[in-house]
């Protein structure tokens, strides 16, 4: 699924027009879309929906959904920004037909009309402004959305009943005093490029773009007002999309990548994994690591640690084999280079950094390593793995082409000597434009992880989940990447299939442990659910 800019839409839209598929048409499919959105996830009938119908496209495909509403038993009411003639809007005509009613926003002086509809709506639908949005808002729209805004906050902070409903009615609220919001293609003032958002916006429990989600659905803060997306077919022609380099990964992309697991396999048969990881201040990163490895389905995982942690390590993962190396008060030493390249041979992929620590003589055996590049398996840099390389002088051209790099923000900024607020503020053009000039693989780490290859290729991750910001999902995060590309996945589908894996993981974990008590150890216990929600048992 592609991810487009504003522009690109446009040309999307105008081509299918051009070739027969009209305005019009897109216009039902869209509103019929959002309709439906709302019925599957909400008892309508006998319901009080109220509609923002903006002047434009948005608000044609407003008036679409509240006809299809209407007819599925609804009460519908549309709030009209401004007046549209019957004799030449032919959405606004069949809505009326089918006993919609119609309040004006130009005879509604004070508000007061709209404040009263929004405090006893069930569902409000903002249909008001789409794509074409400039901020900040001004006028009618920014003193519609502040009038909706103002009620919405008067329901919140209403007394709850003395009789509480302990099973809700199916999917009408959140909780008492809030209806169901839903967006139509986005909260009326998102940028749709860039995902600013006007303070006046409302944040919707859902959301349904068209054919394709914008790159503002994926950038902050106007991704945090979204909702639950739904992308919905309007009938464009995917062709029509050829151009557009970004794309949202999905389950079925990720399906079509990974290795298949024969009937006659052997361990030999899913590779073999070199770790090379922890510390004495780092246990955990080892061992999160190495299992998440064991998981991700690779046939042998052997770990490359210092020989003092070794006991704790193993009584953790009895499942890996290992590599003690010579050390330094619990770090690995200058010394251990020389005995990891005498065995490195055989294995097809090594993970380097997740717990290394930054001290002296590690920052010595990384260097070593490097050297010794020519020898070493498709390599996963990840951790202090990255933060030692970062003070290299030149390390980018040590690295073999397409090593899959996975910096989180911070470390990013460290590899490029960027802040790290520019690095959010553009994270797609920071990855693609490093991984061309690296020409490596990058995978930045944060909400929505963005990986991009060498060669143009870039993907979103449909993921951005606050669990996941605790010490030690990265390890785990690596240690799935690692296993896929020692199972011979290429390094951008490694990557990309290695993060959607364990950002599915990490939603199965929040929907089991909420957000606050989520700890890496519960994602590495979701990853073998994920694979079945992938590829069944």
């Amino acid at each position: 699924m592609k991810v487009v800019t504003v522009e690109e839409m446009r040309r999307i839209e105008a081509a299918s027009d051009a070739a027969g598929h009209s305005y019009a048409a897109m216009m039902e499919q869209a509103g019929r879309a959002v309709a439906e959105a709302i019925v599957q996830r909400n008892k309508v009938r006998g319901r009080d929906i109220l509609a923002l119908v903006g002047p434009g496209n948005n608000g044609g495909d407003g008036l679409v959904a509240a006809r299809y509403l209407a007819q599925a038993g609804a009460c519908v009411t549309c709030y009209l920004l401004r007046p549209r003639d019957p004799a030449i809007d032919q959405n606004f005509r069949l809505a009326r037909a089918a006993g919609v009613t119609v309040v004006l926003a130009d005879e509604d002086r004070e508000g007061a009309r709209l404040q009263h509809l929004v405090t006893r709506c069930d569902i409000l639908l903002d249909a008001l402004l789409g794509t074409g949005t400039r901020l900040p808002l001004r006028g009618t729209a920014a003193e519609v959305l502040q009038l909706a805004r103002q009620a919405l906050e008067t329901r919140r902070r209403m007394p709850s009943p003395l009789l509480t409903t302990v099973v809700p009615p199916p999917a009408l609220s959140r909780h008492h005093g809030e209806p169901f919001i839903v967006a139509v293609d986005g909260p009326s003032g998102l940028d749709y490029d860039s995902g600013l958002l006007d303070n006046a916006a409302i944040p919707a429990d859902l959301t349904i773009t068209f054919a394709y989600p914008k790159t503002g659905h994926f950038r902050f803060p106007g991704a945090a007002a979204i909702g639950e997306l739904v992308v919905a077919d309007i009938g464009t022609d995917p062709a029509l999309a050829k151009d557009v380099v970004l794309e949202l990964v999905t389950p079925a992309m990720v399906q079509a990548w990974l290795p298949p697991r024969p009937l006659d396999a052997h361990k030999g048969t899913f590779g073999k994994a070199l770790i090379v990881a922890g510390s004495l201040n780092y246990t955990g990163a080892a061992c999160l690591a190495g299992a998440a490895a064991v998981r991700a389905g690779v046939g042998l995982v052997t770990m490359a640690l210092p020989a003092a942690i070794h006991g704790a390590v193993v009584s953790h993962l009895v499942e890996a084999t290992f590599l003690p190396l010579p050390h330094e008060q619990g770090f690995i030493s200058a010394e251990a280079a020389e005995v990891l390249l005498e065995h490195v041979q055989g294995y097809d992929a090594l993970l380097l950094g997740p717990g290394l620590g930054r001290s002296r003589c590690t920052e010595a055996f990384v260097r070593a390593l490097l050297e010794g590049v020519a020898v070493l398996p498709p390599l996963v840099i990840d951790a202090d793995g990255l933060n030692i390389m970062a003070g290299m002088e030149g390390w980018a051209g040590m690295l073999p082409p397409v090593t899959i790099l996975t910096p989180h923000p911070g470390e990013m900024a460290r590899l490029t000597g960027r802040p790290t607020g520019e690095i959010q503020a553009d994270r797609v053009a920071m990855a693609c434009a490093y991984a061309g000039l690296w020409k490596q693989v990058v995978v930045l780490k944060g909400a929505y992880t963005v990986v991009a290859a060498p060669d143009g290729r870039v993907a979103i991750e449909p993921f951005a989940n606050p669990g996941l910001a605790k010490a030690g999902t990265g390890d785990v995060l690596a240690g799935t990447i690692v296993a896929l590309r020692a199972q011979g996945m290429n390094a951008f589908e490694a990557a990309v299939a290695g993060a959607y894996l364990h950002g599915l993981a990490g939603e199965l974990a929040l929907a089991s442990t909420g957000a606050v008590g989520m700890a890496a150890g519960d994602v590495l216990a979701h990853l073998t659910e994920a694979w079945k929600r992938l590829c069944g048992p």
